[in-house]
């Protein structure tokens, strides 16, 4: 039986990485990566497809599929940046025409460092755990408990905000460097 077809060709049996051709000599293709997800229609490929199962456009090498990603982020980031400059350069002319009053520069970051004369890094965790007290606080003018399960819960909530501004002010006096540093 086998010597009556001796040049028949295979269609449907023949393995799908003999039909691709060859990058070159020695080379082949299923050495090359191949792209994870259809640039036509954005469903991923089955394992091994050389095709689309969705629309049936051929499964493209992963560098040329990165390529024209990055080409096309590249072009909107581009785009973006053109429609988007008009409206920073303006917000800026704004705020530089806008006047302040004087008691605002007491706000100013550096003048509470000054007054409050701590480093940056326990200054920053003294106005968190303030932020924290202020949670605690809050969740006291915002919620009212009708039921003991309420009230439970509104507790658990104050002691986690106070809990934070506990471990908050701990932290910033370890950030604290010793004000003499003879008496070590």
């Amino acid at each position: 039986m086998a010597g009556f077809a001796h040049d028949a060709q295979q269609d449907f049996w023949q393995s799908p990485a003999s039909l691709a051709p060859t990058a070159g000599p020695g080379a082949s293709a299923a050495t090359e990566p191949l792209a994870d997800s259809c640039r036509q229609c954005g469903s991923e490929f089955l394992i091994g497809a050389k095709f689309c199962h969705v629309c049936g456009c051929g499964r493209p090498l992963l560098a040329e599929k990165s390529s024209l990603e990055i080409s096309g982020i590249a072009e909107l980031w581009a785009q973006t940046a053109s429609r988007v400059r008009p409206w920073i350069h303006s917000a800026v002319s704004d705020w530089r025409k806008t006047s302040f009053p004087d008691w605002l520069r007491y706000l100013h970051f550096h003048e509470i460092k000054r007054w409050v004369g701590l480093p940056t890094g326990p200054l920053i965790a003294f106005m968190i755990g303030l932020g924290c007290v202020a949670g605690a606080i809050g969740v006291s003018l915002f919620y009212s408990a009708s039921t003991l399960a309420e009230f439970q819960a509104i507790q658990m909530w104050r002691i986690e905000w106070l809990l934070a501004a506990t471990a908050s002010f701990v932290a910033g006096i370890l950030l604290k460097s010793p004000s003499n540093p003879d008496r070590d």
